[in-house]
């Protein structure tokens, strides 16, 4: 008989069926294996398809990143570009 105790470990896979974000084990991870941020990914995809089989739970809230922010981060860092040319 075998003596070796065995692992608790479990892994929970999640997937959103409508964007294909992932949860494993409840933390959102992004499509290159990072830690997510559910509200950064509300701001960017869940708010703007509004789709009810959307599973992340920060769908509706508002904050995090979005789209408008980085739109207006891009504006902000090319007017510093073309201040920093004419100097």
């Amino acid at each position: 008989m075998d003596d070796r105790e065995l692992s608790d470990l479990k892994i929970e896979r999640k997937e959103c069926p409508r964007c294909g974000a992932t949860w494993l084990n409840g933390i959102h991870h992004w499509r290159t294996g990072y830690k997510g941020n559910e509200l950064d990914l509300a701001g960017l995809v869940c708010n703007r398809v509004s789709d009810p089989e959307c599973i992340n739970p920060k769908k509706g809230s508002t904050g995090g990143d979005t789209w408008e922010k980085r739109a207006e981060f891009l504006g902000e860092f090319e007017r510093e570009l073309k201040r920093m040319r004419e100097d």
